[in-house]
């Protein structure tokens, strides 16, 4: 695979995303600054690989303060968050990320300045690791929804792309592949941003497991022929009543996939369930530049000048249409989530281990 985000030669190195499947180019930045830009403007995308981002932003940032006091560094690094945290507001994991390099940092208080610097860094690669060792756990709990010779509809792109490696739903479908399944990924195109067409396409292509994509309105019209068994998404923030907010268009599939008796399954990272939000109305939607609606790569008009647009990234699928959560400790229905990970997320809220 090739890596999403590694820390590289002092540099957070980023596959810039917005160039495939053309191009294969990497984007090293060397300031927070340029870290918050690229998860803003979608170089880097998916809910667990903006942790990781943010978390290495927070280790990079870091490395330039000038200082030897404590509250002083840690009152400078604590701003770098904050500014890391306004880049996009819905994916639940670049919160988590960034407070957990808070709690490292707020631990460090005796430790001399290059000392915290280098412990930073070293944090933020253990949540890379652990991304990758979270997503291959999903994938086990989770290739057992999918049968031998069943066809997979996913939308946008929860693969190797959307986390540090490996991939949430489509590590679901490649550890059901490496399992010798003989199955077919139906992949849909996702507008506006074409994160199917332009990713999960590429990703399967690239590990030669059968894709065949749709635009999105096909989707019905295929469940409604038999030729989809099951539906495997990402998420990027699940409620505590398990809702779940995904890529727009995603409650549309969820609805489909309800009418036709299809199963509709998310996968997840605990640092992707978010206990303190209730329910799916309580998340934070965010809403994008309508030239991604207009226009294809902001270049090719399709669309006439000045049409009025409504351009929202994501959308909220209530928990009574998701048959289940695949999450790295098993299989859960929604509502089971907070007895599941709420003892978990209480601990690490009061500073114990992550």
């Amino acid at each position: 695979m090739v890596p999403t985000v590694e820390w590289k030669d002092g540099a957070v190195r980023l596959l810039d995303q917005s160039r495939l499947p053309s191009q294969v180019e990497f984007l090293d930045c060397r300031d927070y600054r340029a870290v918050a830009e690229a998860i803003r403007e979608l170089k880097v995308r998916g809910a667990p690989a903006i942790g990781v981002t943010a978390a290495m932003g927070v280790a990079l940032g870091a490395q330039s303060v000038d200082v030897e006091e404590y509250p002083a560094f840690a009152k400078q690094v604590e701003a770098m968050c904050d500014h890391l945290a306004a880049s996009r507001p819905t994916a639940v994991n670049l919160f988590w990320a960034i407070a957990r390099m808070k709690q490292k940092l707020a631990g460090l208080t005796a430790q001399p300045i290059a000392q915290i610097k280098a412990e930073l860094i070293r944090e933020s690669q253990t949540i890379l690791d652990e991304d990758i060792a979270l997503c291959r756990a999903m994938g086990k709990q989770g290739a057992a929804m999918i049968h031998d010779g069943q066809t997979v509809l996913t939308h946008c792109n929860a693969g190797a792309l959307a986390t540090a490696g490996y991939g949430t739903a489509l590590g679901v479908i490649r550890e059901a592949w490496e399992q010798g399944k003989k199955i077919r990924v139906i992949a849909d195109e996702t507008r506006p941003v074409l994160q199917g067409a332009r990713l999960t396409a590429w990703e399967l292509m690239q590990d030669k497991i059968p894709v065949t994509l749709i635009t999105d309105n096909m989707a019905g019209s295929l469940m409604r022929q038999g030729k989809i068994q099951v539906c495997v998404v990402g998420a990027d923030r699940i409620a505590a009543n398990g809702d779940v907010a995904n890529k727009i268009g995603t409650y549309s599939v969820a609805v489909l996939a309800r009418a036709h008796g299809i199963p509709f399954y998310v996968a997840a990272p605990y640092s992707t369930i978010d206990l303190a939000t209730k329910t799916g109305a309580e998340i934070p939607i965010e809403e994008r530049n309508p030239l991604e609606v207009t226009s294809i790569h902001g270049s090719h008009p399709v669309a006439p000048a000045g049409v009025a647009v409504y351009n929202p990234a994501f959308d909220v699928t209530p928990a009574e249409l998701i048959t289940g959560i695949i999450t790295e400790r098993g299989v859960f229905k929604p509502g089971e989530l907070a007895g599941v990970f709420g003892t978990e997320q209480a601990a690490n809220k009061s500073g114990g281990s992550s």
